[in-house]
């Protein structure tokens, strides 16, 4: 059964009461004076007011916390237009009800991460049953809201089962409201180790409840595996400076910690990072895969960050893609509900007609078959090199190019912590910290640590692939979007010499780590680009004859299962070393989600995907001693 609020109080009686109910009650802005994060947990999204409530009074606080985490839950999402309709009337929260508004899409069952104020204002939504979702919550609340629930119109919000899930994510200490004083709530607060108090309200507002917990015995939290241990922000180096690692670096120094960034090229970005532009789009499977719901969440973390940091139409465009099925592959799941049309859908008509000349008669014979061609609506290209020089002007990061790292070396234990030293190939320290983050791609697997005579590697596979770009000169047979399915094709960017170009790639060559471009590689790009677009490979086949088609090429890394690899290597022999590598050739999908995940670890912070999902990833699972 999904539980919601389908009771709801009136706007104006909510928000009045909301402020003794959940703020006050909570201790709310005092108690989170000083600190460096603060964590709510909300049972019953609504309309959003509670959100827009305490992220207000998070600005209004001088003392506020450097990262605020709203964590909550919603059985069935209310439209956008209803969210802004109940803020409308309080002009003080109308301005952040925009913002809101503005992400509020996509919102298909399971686990979305929205980021307000450069990424310091955090919502973690859970949509779907309450219980299922606190079961893949990672949280430990400092506050808690009930809401104003009915008994009658949700009588399983008060299932002794979702009251005892909801203590496990709660402090000794953590303080609890709700505009509810049904009896049954207050007996099954108060069994659950909660102190319980009914207060009265003066007209018009409500009695309500506050509760602080406090149980009489000692709480035993149930034991996660592979669950890494939290850290507080100290130094840190994170070894390479292409999208893993400006991502990793950016989240990091969010949260305090004082970044030292090292990469052997010139310049960040060097390597496979160094793409003139990729493409982003979903991933989708019949069966909504691990790696379709991660590519989703990495595609909203993305494109977040890109609306804030970079110029759109020149460094990104997220105006769709259009995927040709050749192969069949690429199915949307049966049940497919209206909320993903926001991701992906079958292509209308109107897609379709748009790159006939592009696609030449093998559109008009594909448009027959079984397999019609899908529309991704959140898809689009960036220009990583843009992203990632983005991601490292966040303030804590400093970085140091053309240093070659050869290894990690351990000098001392402080507590709990060591420090480790990151050496070069004459032995000679480059930085020290009490946490290392490994995240050069292939080149990962040879930097893991000697402890004694035991060593943890990486098993990575390295993926070469090239593609071939070239200016615009004639764009009446370039489609109007990109277009992936047998390759993918970029009909129009920037380039850095302001001219409007196009890129087609890209090749696929397992187990070979070499980045020089070859010749033979550009013929079948060609012909990769002849079975996906014949009418545009027909316009540009003099351009691959005469050589004027520009070739680049680099080396991308995979795990076995096609899966990234973020976390610690391993807690117990190798304390603060942690991996963010094996993102294939969805880099530019997965690196900003990586990096908030990997600092959600470090720091015990509500995840931003399912537990189960982000322990799928953990780099522990794919490594082996020697």
């Amino acid at each position: 059964m999904l539980l919601r609020a389908t009771f709801r109080l009136p706007p104006d009686l909510l928000l009045t009461q909301a402020r003794p109910f959940f703020l006050e009650s909570c201790g709310l802005p005092a108690a989170w004076a000083g600190q460096a994060r603060w964590r709510v947990l909300d049972i019953g999204f609504g309309q959003g007011l509670h959100f827009l409530l305490i992220w207000q009074a998070w600005k209004a606080d001088p003392q506020r916390p450097r990262l605020l985490h709203f964590v909550s839950t919603e059985g069935a999402p209310l439209a956008a237009t209803e969210l802004l309709r109940a803020a409308t009337k309080y002009p003080e929260l109308l301005p952040l009800a925009v913002q809101l508004c503005e992400q509020w899409q996509g919102l298909l069952p399971g686990v979305h991460r929205l980021a307000f104020e450069d990424g310091q204002v955090l919502l973690t939504l859970g949509i779907g049953d309450t219980q299922a979702l606190l079961k893949e919550s990672s949280i430990e609340a400092d506050s808690v809201y009930l809401g104003s629930f009915s008994p009658q119109g949700d009588p399983g919000i008060w299932d002794q089962h979702t009251l005892k899930a909801l203590a496990r994510y709660c402090r000794r200490g953590t303080r609890l409201a709700s505009g509810s004083v049904a009896p049954s709530l207050i007996d099954g607060l108060s069994q659950c180790g909660f102190e319980v108090n009914k207060m009265p309200g003066t007209a018009p507002q409500l009695d309500h409840l506050q509760a602080c917990f406090n149980p009489h015995w000692e709480p035993k939290k149930a034991a996660e595996p592979n669950k890494p241990k939290p850290h507080s922000p100290k130094r840190c180096v994170v070894i390479g400076a292409g999208l893993a690692g400006a991502a990793c670096a950016a989240s990091l120094a969010k949260r305090g910690w004082q970044v030292t960034l090292l990469d052997a090229h010139e310049a960040a970005a060097g390597g496979a990072s160094a793409l003139p532009v990729g493409m982003l789009a979903p991933h989708t499977s019949p069966d909504d895969s691990q790696l379709s719901r991660l590519s989703r969440s990495g595609l909203r973390a993305t494109w977040q960050f890109a609306r804030t940091h970079l110029r759109v139409n020149v460094d990104w465009q997220a105006n769709g893609i259009l995927q040709r099925r050749f192969d069949g592959s690429g199915g949307l799941p049966c049940h497919w509900p209206e909320s993903g049309d926001h991701w992906s859908r079958l292509a209308g008509a109107d897609e379709i007609r748009a790159i006939q000349t592009a696609a030449g008669a093998a559109q008009q014979s594909a448009s027959n078959t079984e397999v019609p061609p899908l529309w991704h609506a959140a898809g689009g290209w960036i220009k990583p090199q843009r992203l990632v020089r983005a991601l490292l002007a966040t303030p804590g990061v400093t970085a140091q190019y053309g240093v070659k790292v050869a290894s990690l070396r351990r000098t001392s234990v402080a507590g709990p912590e060591c420090i480790w030293q990151v050496v070069d190939t004459t032995g000679d320290c480059l930085a020290e910290a009490e946490l290392v983050v490994l995240a050069a791609g292939f080149e990962s697997a040879g930097l893991t640590p000697h402890v004694g005579l035991w060593r943890a590697r990486l098993a990575l596979q390295p993926i070469r692939g090239q593609v071939a770009w070239g200016a615009v000169t004639d764009a009446t047979a370039m489609p109007p979007f990109p277009v992936n399915g047998h390759g993918s094709f970029i009909p129009a960017f920037m380039g850095e010499d302001g001219k409007t170009h196009w890129l087609m790639g890209a090749t696929f060559q397992r187990d070979c780590n070499d980045s020089k471009t070859q010749g033979t590689d550009q013929q079948h790009i060609f012909e990769r680009l002849q079975r996906l677009l014949p009418g545009t490979a027909e316009t540009l086949i003099t351009t691959f004859d005469d050589g004027r088609a520009q070739a680049w090429a680099g080396v991308r890394c995979v795990s076995a299962d096609r899966l990234p690899l973020v976390g610690p290597l391993d807690d117990a022999a190798l304390p603060g070393v942690y991996v963010c590598t094996a993102l294939g050739s969805r880099g530019l999908s997965f690196a900003v989600l990586c990096g908030e995940l990997l600092a959600a670890w470090l720091h015990a912070e509500p995840l931003p995907i399912e537990k189960r999902l982000a322990q799928s990833l953990l780099a522990s699972r794919h490594r082996f001693s020697e």
